[in-house]
């Protein structure tokens, strides 16, 4: 009669547990997915924020050859975050269509010791560099390209600063003197 009682408790027990576990897994989904559409929804109001802030340059001063958004050139990402950046944009001052390509490479570094240029430029996610970029006569480009920075956990806290050449054709002939950004990296 006890081995009776002592299994109906035991598997009374063994249904409430898989309920609380099942409750448990359905908020811990809830929570992951509202996590990544926050997420989805911060880059896209960052991309939002950088093609207005670019739209507004460009209504400043039409004689500028590239506009980099932050206009301070200072950006802060904070270790462990990825997809965070700057954004910048080609205007093509010509009187004639042109095909531009660029390049982003590290050129200076608070922290030499423990990260080097080449280790500086691999932080760069996507945006490194483009090719065959072709800008009509007296136009910028229609979308604006974005630096995405993936900075590792164990990455130091310190600045680099990057160099954005833009050049006309092949990398033998500038466009206009590099631009700097500066990206300071935070714990």
């Amino acid at each position: 009669m006890s081995n009776k009682k002592a299994a109906m408790e035991m598997s009374v027990g063994t249904i409430v547990t898989i309920v609380l576990l099942m409750t448990v897994l359905t908020l811990g989904v809830i929570l992951v997915k509202t996590i990544f559409r926050g997420a989805t929804e911060s880059v896209g109001l960052t991309d939002k924020a950088v093609k207005d802030q670019i739209n507004k340059l460009f209504s400043e001063d039409k004689t500028k050859k590239i506009y980099v958004v932050p206009p301070s050139r200072q950006v802060e990402i904070k270790k462990g975050i990825s997809n965070l950046g700057f954004g910048f944009l080609i205007n093509n001052v010509d009187s004639e269509s042109r095909s531009f390509s660029y390049e982003i490479e590290a050129i200076e570094t608070s922290c030499p010791n423990s990260m080097s240029l080449a280790n500086a430029d691999k932080l760069i996610a996507l945006g490194r560099q483009g090719n065959n970029i072709v800008i009509p006569a007296d136009s910028k480009m229609e979308d604006e390209i974005f630096v995405r920075f993936e900075i590792p956990d164990i990455s130091p806290a310190c600045q680099v600063r990057y160099q954005i050449q833009v050049f006309v054709g092949g990398k033998s002939n500038p466009y206009t003197s590099p631009v700097q950004v500066d990206v300071n990296i935070v714990g």
